[in-house]
């Protein structure tokens, strides 16, 4: 099997923005007063990756290539790299989807959709919602709807429905505060952090650490005739006189260390390896200088590295990054490392998957997701629990001239696959699984369930999803808590509360989650992309909670 996605490899952040006017690839982008701003100075991370295309770019268009497990783990970590923030990961994803030929549907603009299309939208630059209409939708005729003809009520089944997967972009780390720096012993400078979800604390020690996020810049607006306007009576007009401000988000990556989070010696704390709580205020505040730099030295570096003044700089979500390199390593190639491998794995393997299978023939709509904070509960703008899905859907089901209701039989039989990263049994600590529903690297995508519904898997959604992985010959592992520890939730359950449709909770096998920098299986990549791909190739017909039919 060919698992090369359709829109290849190893991007890296560009800083040009989508805004809702929609999105030019040039080095130049135009604001929404007309003038022309230059962004060419912090343009990619790395432009001759960029230019190099996709995986397998330069092989004959006619070769079928099937990269290696080792290889398409190496792409993953790539991919993983080059989304150091939230930001920066949905701007990855929009970067594949532009390459694979989408089009850009601000949410602010009228969208109008077709069968065989492919199109996307995003909010905040942090969450992404992509999809592909079915060459089967059968669109109803122009002016059905307003002659009051309902079209779908005249067929037995729902004209449509949708296959959903939906992973998140963020993960668990510091954020630097609004006043980001702190005095410290001597005449040392600190960073002013707080802690992004719930991150191991002592993982972040000892780290070389760099910034990344996205930071919104003032530029004044010269309009001309705009100094010495007049009135009606002739007199100057002060308010005519008011110079245009227009402010830009700009994405930040400084990849090189400027920061650590040093341990107290052993000599000062003889009673460390017996038990540490770190006070985050306290004992996480990362050394930023030793003497040198003085106050306001952080928002000097944030300014240069844009190539602004300080003064420019209205507000900033920067965030640490551990900047050891991710890797696939074992003598036999077995594991991959990295930071963000919650959820940024899921994320980049149900994409792959997306591209690669692309728009169904039938009468389905796919549907990718990459939502933001997850981490801090997803209770945002643009969380899964946001009205973002939602109103993606409406906007599909509206723009393609199907009702009100036809949208609710869709929703009926739609599918969702919520996919987020599973916990593999530990080498040194297997009392910690459950003795039989454990997983572990390299073993295929985890199917998780807990009875409390903090996963949105029952018996009715684990049997359609294992069946399809099943016929597909993809493997698959079970995962629920120990019944005497509490375990965690996702966006599943979560994003249901706004769109209701059956769901099941999914992932790969992976230990030191919440650290900052996690192991997985190498091989369980190659297997994720499978199992997704599985899922958006076969058209999921599903008959309320009693039969469902895998064509």
């Amino acid at each position: 099997m060919n698992t090369t996605h359709a829109a290849g490899g190893r991007y890296y952040s560009v800083d040009a923005a989508r805004s809702d006017e929609g999105y030019d690839a040039s080095d130049v982008e135009t604001d929404f007063l007309g003038e022309e701003i230059d962004f060419a100075e912090a343009e990619l991370n790395s432009a001759d990756d960029l230019a190099a295309g996709p995986v397998g770019a330069g092989a004959d268009e006619d070769e079928d290539v099937d990269p290696t497990d080792t290889e398409i783990a190496r792409d993953m970590l790539d991919f993983i790299e080059a989304s150091p923030s939230m930001f920066h990961s949905a701007a990855s994803i929009c970067d594949w989807l532009d390459d694979a030929g989408f089009t850009y549907l601000p949410e602010s603009t009228a969208w109008n959709l077709e069968p065989g299309g492919a199109y996307y939208t995003q909010r905040n630059g942090s969450s992404v919602i992509a999809w592909q209409v079915g060459e089967g939708v059968p669109v109803p005729a122009a002016g059905a709807q307003q002659a009051g003809f309902r079209f779908a009520d005249e067929l037995d089944s729902p004209a449509y429905h949708f296959q959903v997967a939906a992973s998140h972009a963020d993960s668990p780390t510091f954020k630097v505060k609004a006043v980001p720096e702190l005095d410290g012993a001597g005449e040392s400078l600190r960073l002013n952090v707080e802690a992004y979800g719930g991150m191991i604390d002592y993982s972040w020690f000892d780290r070389p650490l760099g910034l990344a996020g996205r930071v919104l810049v003032r530029e004044d607006v010269d309009e001309q005739g705009a100094d010495g306007a007049t009135g009606a009576d002739g007199a100057a007009d002060a308010d005519a006189a008011v110079t245009p401000v227009a402010i830009h988000s700009r994405l930040l990556f400084i990849d090189r260390p400027v920061a650590i989070i040093p341990s107290l010696a052993i000599h000062m704390d003889r009673e460390v390896n017996k038990g540490f709580a770190p006070n985050r205020q306290v004992d996480l505040c990362p050394l930023f200088s030793a003497g040198e730099l003085k106050a306001g030295a952080f928002d000097a570096l944030v300014a240069r590295e844009l190539g602004v003044r300080p003064d420019q700089v209205l507000a900033r979500d920067l965030f640490l990054v551990n900047l050891q390199p991710a890797q696939v390593w074992g003598e036999g190639e077995e594991f991959v490392s990295s930071p963000r491998l919650d959820d940024l794995m899921c994320a980049y393997t149900s994409l792959s998957a997306f591209l690669q299978v692309g728009a169904p023939l039938e009468n389905r709509i796919s549907v990718y997701c990459c939502f933001d904070n997850e981490e801090v509960g997803s209770n945002t703008k643009q969380g899964a629990m946001s009205t973002l899905l939602r109103d993606t859907l409406e906007r599909i089901n509206q723009s393609l001239g199907f009702s009100s209701q036809d949208l609710r039989r869709a929703l009926a039989v739609s599918f969702m696959v919520s996919c987020d990263n599973a916990h593999a049994v530990h080498p040194n600590r297997p009392e910690r699984a459950d003795e039989r529903n454990r997983c572990v690297l390299n073993g295929g995508l985890v199917i998780k369930e807990a009875a409390n519904q903090a996963y949105c898997t029952d018996a009715f959604s684990r049997a359609v999803f294992a069946a399809l992985l099943d016929r597909a010959g993809v493997p698959r592992q079970t995962f629920a808590n120990k019944s005497d520890m509490a375990g965690g939730s996702t966006l599943g359950n979560l994003s249901n509360m706004q769109v209701s449709m059956h769901g099941v909770d999914v992932g790969c096998a992976q230990l030191a989650m919440h650290s900052s920098y996690e192991t997985a299986g190498a091989r369980d990549v190659a297997h994720a992309i499978a199992a997704f791909e599985a899922f958006y190739e076969a058209d999921v017909h599903i008959d309320g909670a009693q039969a469902a039919l895998l064509a």
